[in-house]
């Protein structure tokens, strides 16, 4: 299976936050490289909402990001 990569993946903290080793994998895994349209990040982001860059693809907070 092809991975069908955000088009805002690069811009996206969450990408960063993985790689500095602050969150699991699994995030970019499950969200950024499946083209997944049921990331609230993405949602927020072409609807040109502000949202805060430690929110997690499924809407939660996390304060120490």
């Amino acid at each position: 299976m092809k991975n069908k990569q955000c088009k805002w993946y690069f811009a996206c903290p969450i990408k960063s936050f993985v790689e500095k080793g602050k969150l699991d994998p699994i995030w970019v895994e499950k969200y950024c490289l499946v083209g997944n349209k049921d990331c609230e990040r993405y949602k927020m982001e072409e609807r040109g909402e502000y949202h805060p860059d430690n929110m997690l693809p499924d809407g939660e907070i996390k304060d120490d990001l």
